[in-house]
């Protein structure tokens, strides 16, 4: 599978070659998956909302698997303080939303959030577009495999409070795991790993993903961590 594009004018591919073994599983589940299986949420049919897109970067590290995430600035009208994916609303130069802007902007927002070089990530699969109702984006999910790493770190402190990457052993580990419920009743997975409670939209995407790729292990849904209204 492959498919051009660019970002700031250079192009960028979608290739499954050279990816390491561990990656298959995830490939299979990016080949497979139904949008209904990842998210009760999905686009408007009438078109409404704003194009987006976010980055799901594997890398390899110390201990194995890992993802890289951030946690958004507390001061952002949206999704204050939330760990997150790097990622953000495509710009009219990311080109066409319905082809390859996701691609690009997926990428552009990393460097720009993370001080990533994307020359050194190697873009292998999308998911389904889903659906963030409280704040009307409709995200298109772009994986890559982190296959040349670069230092990353916090480029704007007014966007990006820090950039950090999780084991994938950490998340798969039964004792961080629990579920997140807000004062509204909405329910929904939660990790707890590198000082963090990633939960929403982002950890819903972690545990369909470990689900699908077969890594998920068996955890206690009934271990409960509350949020609050501001949440």
């Amino acid at each position: 599978m492959t498919r051009a594009s660019g970002t700031q004018g250079g192009p960028v591919t979608v290739s499954q070659e050279g990816l390491p073994t561990w990656l298959d599983p995830v490939v299979h589940a990016v080949e497979t998956v139904e949008p209904i299986q990842l998210s009760r949420f999905l686009p408007p049919e009438n078109g409404a909302g704003r194009q987006s897109a976010v980055l799901i970067l594997f890398g390899e590290g110390e201990r194995g698997p890992e993802l890289l995430l951030m946690e958004r600035a507390s001061s952002l009208r949206s999704h204050a303080g939330q760990p997150s994916f790097p990622g953000g609303a495509l710009d009219p130069e990311d080109g066409d939303p319905k082809a390859d802007g996701p691609l690009r902007a997926a990428l552009r927002e990393a460097e720009e959030e993370t001080g990533l070089d994307p020359a050194g990530v190697q873009l292998f699969g999308v998911l389904p577009r889903l659906y963030i109702p409280v704040s009307g984006f409709v995200v298109t999910p772009v994986l890559g495999w982190w296959r040349e790493p670069t230092p990353v770190g916090v480029v704007d402190p007014n966007e990006t409070a820090r950039v950090f990457t999780v084991p994938v052993a950490d998340l798969t580990d039964p004792a961080n795991r629990a579920t997140a419920v807000h004062p509204s009743g909405h329910r929904g997975p939660a990790f707890l790993v590198e000082s963090a409670l990633v939960w929403g939209f982002t950890a819903g995407i972690i545990d369909r993903l470990l689900h699908f790729a077969g890594w998920e292990l068996p955890w206690d849904r009934e271990n409960q961590v509350p949020l609050d209204w501001r949440s």
